[in-house]
């Protein structure tokens, strides 16, 4: 079970100081509100540079009536240009919880976080290369570029030998490096229905890096578990349901993908709970420019219906999103 890595760090951030341009720009979470009130207060068309202050803008959105929360994720690239993902959370509208930060003077051992600094300048190389390919189904990520898997290979090693304190390093660590370094390597450990309830808590962590490499560990052991039935490995799919209503991109893209696999024996109780808990939020995400973090959605949209995975394919290779959309928009009721 190959597939493409999405880079670790996360490139959701803007760079001011670069200056780049915005290709793409998508608002989702809009129920009520108006994607007018909310361009005006971004201050920025597609062609424009970056916001100049990530915080300012958020605010600025947050202050149009019926806006609780807003965040704001420059995602690389479209043909060379940023794609601004403007995450807009109304009152009342679902709410995904996070644990308060932790406040406790933790961290990982020194070689554990230099070679965690040595896979990050790995993968970026990879994925400079096209070489970012992985196979989960060890239960964790086994990239076929050499040096990141040698790093991989020496977590296996740190997950037993420091197992106890990057459990306590992962939910107690004030600096959320830390505990996002914990994550990741957590899920090499051996003892993965341990881990699974440790990363099924992280997953709720305050920092997004943190949930993000949560999901990724996780998704690898679900995908372990699926192989290894006799394991009797849980993992639930409920977090990853409601993290699609996450006024955050990362969140959401990081979800979609894992549902992806949760959803690949169209368990019925997991695709009842999408259709309840988070069918506007797939509608919005499966029609997004950009093909890559629409995809995801995109399936899961069509396997919410019903369709075969073949009528799937050939509807995404035919462009005819917009036929699924209101398909899924319109039998809301169904398939429960």
């Amino acid at each position: 079970m190959l597939r493409m890595v999405v880079c670790l760090v996360s490139a959701a951030c803007l760079l001011p100081a670069e200056a780049p341009r915005v290709g793409v720009i998508e608002i989702f979470g809009l129920r009520k509100v108006k994607p007018e009130a909310v361009r005006k207060a971004l201050g920025v068309l597609e062609g424009d540079p970056l916001p100049a202050s990530k915080t300012d803008t958020e605010e600025r959105i947050e202050g149009i009536e019926g806006v609780a929360l807003a965040s704001l994720a420059a995602v690389c690239c479209d043909n060379g240009k940023a794609v601004l993902y403007v995450g807009i959370e109304e009152r009342g509208a679902p709410h995904f919880d996070f644990h308060s930060p932790p406040g406790l003077d933790l961290k990982v051992p020194d070689e554990v976080s230099q070679t965690w600094l040595d896979f990050i300048t790995g993968l970026e190389l990879a994925g400079k290369h096209g070489n970012v390919e992985e196979d989960l189904t060890h239960g964790h990520s086994l990239l076929t570029d050499p040096d990141s898997r040698q790093c991989q290979e020496k977590f296996v090693t740190y997950a037993e030998k420091y197992f106890d304190l990057l459990r306590e390093v992962l939910r107690g660590a004030a600096d959320e490096q830390q505990r996002a370094i914990a994550a990741y390597v957590l899920g090499y450990s051996s003892k993965k229905k341990v881990v699974a309830n440790d990363l099924q808590y992280a997953i709720q962590d305050f920092d997004p890096t943190v949930r993000n490499n949560a999901m990724r560990a996780l998704s690898a052991i679900a995908v372990y578990a699926d192989l290894h039935p006799d394991s009797e490995i849980r993992v639930s799919p409920t977090w990853f349901v409601e993290m699609l209503n996450s006024v955050q991109f990362t969140d959401r893209n990081k979800a979609s993908m894992a549902l992806v696999n949760f959803t690949e024996k169209r368990d019925a109780g997991t695709l009842g709970l999408l259709r309840e808990r988070a069918l506007p939020s797939l509608i919005e995400m499966a029609q997004w420019r950009n093909l890559g973090h629409a995809l995801p959605a995109f399936i899961l949209l069509g396997r919410v219906e019903g369709l075969p995975e073949e009528k799937i394919q050939q509807m995404w290779k035919e462009g005819k999103r917009q036929e699924l959309v209101r398909m899924a928009a319109s039998t809301p009721a169904k398939k429960k």
